[in-house]
């Protein structure tokens, strides 16, 4: 028997170091005072809770708590071992997470030291207990030593052994600013290349993002941030393994564990496993006295396989592994496993004379992957309950999304966050935890992070949402962009990569895939994120995957050029928008004086170098808008929306069949936050989410409908400028996600959106406007190509053309349901010459469904000339509405609905309503 006690109660804290802080609100902890507290929590959370310390997420409070980083802590706690644990051979102390280096105490005696947040820690108490037949109280205390100054200290020790690489001249590349010496990496302390945050944290297997970046403040927690507990145990299940084979209708699945305690007798594995309806297969087998490895099969046929969400069921299995004694039970281990095949097709594509692929296959079937890049929900790890992960990846799901990705500057999510993806069908694209850095490789730091990857390697591998795991996140552009020694041609152990400037290409290309190929065989390894696996630049965009941030940083392209930028998979892209106004009050707290878009407190919650340039660019390109706070609220996500939509849109076009799968995938930076700020998050802190979020969704639907119009100049003759003649092309294309043809009818309207008038529209193979079609399975159609309703050529360059909105519908020819809309509108908008309000004659009717807390209702909107991103709210406390950032057109009446309504009046804003 196994018996395990959870040390949960009964803890205080206190700090150790430092001087007593003077200003009100902002203090630790008295000379000799502890203070009581649950484990897991961190110091600052419970700084919070007895109003020690100001709320850093509100006003400018970041700046005057990070005095808690450089400090040291200490946790302590009372155990008490039971006559039935003394009378089991073993009892073990474990920690499953310490942030970061401590040192733990059983009884004042030294039993761990621990220098790695990543990894659990097991310390064996049977020695130190002895035997006794009555209940012993013991005492257990942690001290938290400062990580901040021992990674200052690591980058001191280890600043030769990093050969010099000198700095290129020039941008340091999309994503931050690069720290250190101006002339040369390593800098003059030390110092190795990185972008975001402090030198020092690329010496600490610490969460990176704690040392702040582009979207988060610098917030060094420190404390018990996993559970601890005690287990004692006669024999234990150290670690258990599942291999599967899928050949036809038959499925073997394999458990292999890992065993210790005593074992000098034979012992029985019993291997059960329950299939999704709760039919139970079972298998036994003999363990030879002193074997520390058990392997035990099960064959089933028939087997219920696991789909991404869209794709088919979620089914699970239950695999349970028990090592029995005469019958008796004395350890189990169990997975909730998925029976699936995954496959990255890199292959070459039909009319591409270089490069390849970059898709996912599972069970067979091609993925188009449309998802969001996903940071800890909180600055304080511990504050994310198993309710927050669930409404988080519910709402990615609830916005046709099938995959996140989990950066590599955070942490290696609970097991809850992966068993949800797991019920969901999201796909896992899981990063190694290096981010933007030139890590080092010395013998010390690859030994913690061999332990990391083992531990968490194991731990997460029978989950099959995980289908790929990367390196790194843009280490390789960094190196590229310095540069660093970096040739893609030479291999390990052609050259050695700790002896050069770049020596974390040995963690990439060796250290990592030899490790995944070893505990994790059917795990498909990528080398970094972005990465072309083909010799090329990081950046190559016939090759790997790509992070494309030439809109918004780099060359800062218009979000229309998303199309031109486009490569095998996007793994990041991204465009700012502010968050729900209700979240830029809360930050604001009570200093009403900053609530303007260039205030100080503004500043501190937006981190990215340069935003107010970049904001003010697009925002200055495309719209007429206004600079009070409600307004720029507004532009800000209608800006957004617009750029992430278009990104969706053009993409999702170049999934375009068998042997043309010219886009695999696109994961937007970012779902989430981790504090109430700007940022290029599409749901803000609070789970509110802004209206990118939800035209992603429309243009990540089951089927879609697409246009572009495209001014084409010919000129009279070779030798002329000054005649020619611009005409405007419009483009038309479906896409559709299910495994089989779709006839629907594509119908075509146009509207003078100044004139107040609609536009006639004819063409062969049209009826009134209509045109029945049929959209190839899991592919996009291409479905007409002509001239733009309503615009007549031009031939002086400048010419104002009539402000013509298309739309175009998908409608089911069954059902005569609405499948897709979408209205293509003359840009930039700024130019536009918008009906007033009364001309709109916006309605907005709404229909009560049922009362309760929570008070539903359905809106029926309709307008008589269309407009353009139409957001939807209330006064007081949010309301939730299911469809946000609308375009209306007339004659198409819109339903949204509304969850919170409470019998408040509907507020609107939209393009051209008299508000700027």
């Amino acid at each position: 028997m196994t018996l395990i006690k959870l040390l949960d109660d009964g803890w205080s804290f206190t700090q150790l170091t430092g001087h007593d802080r003077n200003e009100p609100g902002n203090k630790g902890t008295d000379r000799g005072e502890w203070l009581p507290v649950k484990v897991p929590t961190g110091v600052h959370e419970e700084l919070l809770k007895v109003s020690r310390i100001p709320d850093p997420f509100i006003g400018l409070n970041e700046h005057l708590v990070q005095w808690i980083g450089e400090e040291d802590w200490a946790f302590r706690t009372k155990i008490t071992i039971t006559p039935e644990m003394h009378a089991l051979p073993h009892i073990d102390l474990i920690l499953d997470g310490l942030d970061t280096y401590a040192t733990v105490e059983f009884d004042g005696t030294t039993i761990l030291e621990t220098n790695n947040m990543f990894v659990p820690y097991r310390a064996d108490l049977k020695r130190s207990l002895g035997h006794s037949d009555c209940a012993t109280e013991h005492s257990l205390h942690i001290t938290f030593h400062s990580t901040f100054l021992k990674g200052r200290s690591l980058q001191r020790e280890n600043a030769d052994k990093t050969p010099v690489a000198r700095r290129a001249t020039g941008s340091s590349g999309g994503a931050g600013v690069l720290q250190g010496s101006s002339d040369q990496i390593p800098g003059p302390n030390g110092e190795l290349a990185l972008w975001n945050g402090d030198a020092s944290r690329l010496h600490v297997r610490k969460a990176q993002y704690h040392y702040g970046w582009d979207w988060g403040p610098i917030l060094m927690c420190v404390g018990p941030w996993k559970p601890v507990h005690l287990e004692a145990y006669k024999t234990r299940i150290v670690d258990m393994r599942t291999d599967i084979k899928l050949e036809g209708s038959e499925a073997n699945i394999t458990a292999r564990a890992a065993l210790s305690g005593s074992l000098d007798k034979a012992l029985t594995a019993i291997f059960t496993l329950v299939d999704p309806s709760g039919k139970k297969h079972e298998v036994s087998s003999d363990v030879a006295a002193n074997a520390t490895e058990v392997e035990i099969s099960i064959n089933i046929t028939d087997p219920k396989l696991w789909y991404p969400v869209g794709q088919g069921q979620q089914h699970l299995y239950n695999a349970n592994l028990a090592i029995a004694d005469s019958g008796s039970v004395l350890a189990t281990s169990e997975k909730r496993i998925g029976l699936r095949t995954v496959r990255i097709v890199q292959k070459s594509l039909e009319g591409e004379s270089e490069g390849g692929s970059f898709y996912f296959e599972v069970n067979g079937a091609s993925i188009f992957a449309g998802g969001s890049n996903w940071i800890p929900a909180d600055s304080f790890l511990t504050n994310i309950s198993p309710d927050r992960y669930r409404a988080w990846l519910q709402l990615l799901v609830d916005g046709n999304q099938n995959m996140i990705r989990v950066w590599g500057g955070g942490i290696y999510e609970h097991d809850v966050f992966y068993d949800i993806c797991d019920e969901l069908g999201i796909l896992v694209w899981q990063d190694f935890l290096f981010g933007c850095g030139q890590y080092p490789a010395y013998e010390e730091f690859l030994g913690r992070v061999s332990a990391e990857v083992e531990a968490n390697v194991k731990r997460l591998r029978h989950h099959p949402s995980i289908v790929i795991w990367a390196g790194n996140n843009e280490d390789y552009a960094l190196a590229e962009s310095i540069p660093l020694e970096l040739d893609y041609s030479v291999e390990y152990p052609k050259v050695d990569f700790r002896d050069t400037s770049f020596p974390a290409r040995y963690i990439y290309e060796v250290l990592l895939p030899e490790m995944v190929a070893k505990h994790a065989p059917d795990m498909y390894y990528h080398r970094g994120s972005p990465y072309s696996g083909s010799g090329k630049k990081s950046d190559d965009r016939k090759h790997g995957d790509i992070h494309q941030w030439n809109v918004w940083h780099g060359s800062q392209e218009p979000w229309h050029n998303w199309d031109i930028l486009a490569g095998r998979f996007i793994s990041e892209f991204g465009m700012q928008g502010y968050p729900d106004l209700r979240t830029v009050d809360y930050w604001i707290g009570n200093d009403r004086a900053e609530r303007y878009p260039q205030s100080r407190t503004m500043n501190s919650h937006n981190k990215a170098d340069g935003f107010e340039r970049r904001l003010e660019l697009y925002l200055m390109e495309n719209f007429k808008h206004a600079f009070d706070i409600e307004s720029y609220v507004y532009y800000t996500q209608i800006m957004q929306a617009e750029t992430l939509a278009s990104a969706y849109r053009l993409w999702r076009r170049e999934w375009r069949g068998p042997g043309k799968e010219y886009v695999g995938g696109a994961l937007v930076w970012q779902l989430n936050d981790c504090w109430p700020v700007t940022s290029w998050a599409i749901a803000d802190y609070f789970l509110r989410p802004k209206p990118a979020y939800f035209t992603m969704a429309r243009e990540l639907a089951p089927f879609t409908v697409g246009m572009t119009r495209k001014a084409v100049k010919k000129f009279a003759s070779q030798d002329s400028v000054a005649y020619f003649t611009i005409s405007s092309v419009l483009e038309i294309w479906g896409t559709n996600a299910q495994s089989s043809e779709k006839k629907v009818c594509l119908e075509l309207h146009a509207f003078d959106v100044e004139a107040g008038t609609p536009v006639s529209f004819t063409a062969e193979g049209w009826n009134d406007g209509k045109k029945e079609v049929t959209l190839a399975p899991n592919a996009s159609t291409e479905l007409w190509k002509g001239p733009t309703p309503g615009i007549v050529d031009v031939h002086v360059e400048g010419m104002r053309s009539k402000p013509i909105v298309v739309q175009a519908r998908l409608v089911d020819v069954d059902t005569k349901v609405v499948l897709a809309r979408y209205s293509n509108w003359p840009e930039p908008f700024k130019y536009i010459h918008f009906p007033t309000p009364a001309e709109v004659n916006l309605k907005i009717v709404p229909t009560v469904t049922n009362s309760g807390e929570l008070q539903s209702a359905t809106l029926s909107i309709s307008v008589d000339r269309p407009i353009k991103g139409l957001v939807l709210d209330v006064e007081g406390p949010w309301a939730k509405f299911s469809d946000q950032a609308i375009d209306m057109f007339p004659g198409d009446t819109q339903i949204v609905g509304v969850i919170g309504l409470d019998g408040r009046d509907v507020k609107a804003r939209y393009l051209g309503d008299g508000t700027a």
